[in-house]
């Protein structure tokens, strides 16, 4: 009886099974999200969810899962548990991007063909304002204090710095060309924004709007035409940042001190959209030729393994429990 004692709670702790975060990946041409298991890397399921679906974020509190339809013209919200639709909320045409405030609420939406965000509230999912702004814009991008949204226009090469009670623009910075997306540190202190056909990422000082230096790549056996920075992602410390350059098939490993690239990452084809898990153990991007999405060991600095998923995967998010 002793033994059985003893043994009883062990087998029950090592029987309890580790958490794992979903990873939500939409697949442009299959209009589908295809699911997967951030502890396994298996598949858990792919479901459909309207036409061309891109943009794919999640609420805080892992409650909605909001993908942009873009030819539907609206952003559809998920039961991030059950994959069924809820309902779904205004977006003005073509959504591309968008990006949730910190705390979950508004929804800020790149209107590509419009010329426009817009701004959702979640809940009462009424348009709060319409923020005209570059032409094409792509990229969003929002401080991690919720008080500036900032939008990339792609053809006017501009990050826009839009304040989030007014609602106007209050400054304008001008980049490489066609910016795609943008990204602050997790303590508001630099603003990485990426230049797709520029081949740069600018970094600018959110307190001043000026660029402190421009980062450049140089991937050996690559055409410097293929090197197309696109989705950017910083770690919580600050100390690396990841830059996914499309064509080049590679990930850049930034130091996020220096903003000096130390390393580059051989993924699967024309590398998009990528996205941490909470504890930042793994980083998942999008490989929208290969079909699939590369699983990078963030601590190791290594790519472990390769997802088949969707047609043509294009965006990336992992639910927060």
């Amino acid at each position: 009886m002793k033994h059985i004692l003893i043994l009883a709670p062990a087998l029950a702790i090592l029987a309890e099974p580790a958490l794992a975060n979903r990873v939500f990946v939409s697949n442009e041409k299959g209009n589908d999200v295809t699911v997967l298991d951030s502890k396994t890397l298996e598949v858990i399921g792919t479901y459909p969810v309207g036409n061309r679906p891109r943009g794919i974020t999640i609420a805080p509190d892992g409650s909605e899962l909001y993908v942009c339809a873009s030819d539907d013209n609206l952003v559809r919200v998920f039961d991030p548990d059950t994959m069924e639709e809820l309902h779904t909320l205004p977006s003005g045409p073509d959504p591309e991007l968008f990006v949730l405030h910190p705390s979950g609420n508004p929804l800020y939406v790149a209107n590509e063909d419009d010329n426009l965000v817009t701004v959702v509230d979640v809940k009462t999912k009424q348009v709060l304002a319409e923020i005209p702004v570059g032409v094409e814009p792509e990229g969003m991008g929002v401080s991690p204090d919720g008080k500036i949204v900032i939008n990339t226009s792609e053809t006017t090469n501009m990050a826009h710095f839009i304040d989030t009670e007014s609602f106007q623009i209050v400054a304008n910075v001008l980049v490489d060309s066609r910016p795609r997306f943008a990204e602050y540190n997790h303590d508001g202190s630099k603003l990485y924004v990426s230049a797709e056909i520029g081949g740069t990422v600018s970094v600018i000082d959110p307190a001043t709007q000026q660029i402190t230096k421009k980062i450049t790549f140089e991937v050996p056996g690559v055409l410097p035409e293929a090197i197309q920075p696109v989705g950017v992602r910083v770690t919580n410390d600050g100390k690396k940042v990841f830059v996914a350059l499309g064509p080049a098939n590679r990930v850049a490993v930034i130091d996020g001190e220096t903003d000096e690239v130390t390393d580059y990452l051989l993924v699967g084809q024309r590398v998009w959209q990528m996205a941490f898990t909470p504890d930042e153990k793994y980083l998942f991007t999008t490989n929208g030729n290969s079909n699939d999405v590369s699983v990078i060991d963030v601590a190791a600095g290594e790519v472990v393994k390769s997802v088949p998923v969707g047609q043509q995967p294009w965006g990336v998010v992992v639910a927060p429990n």
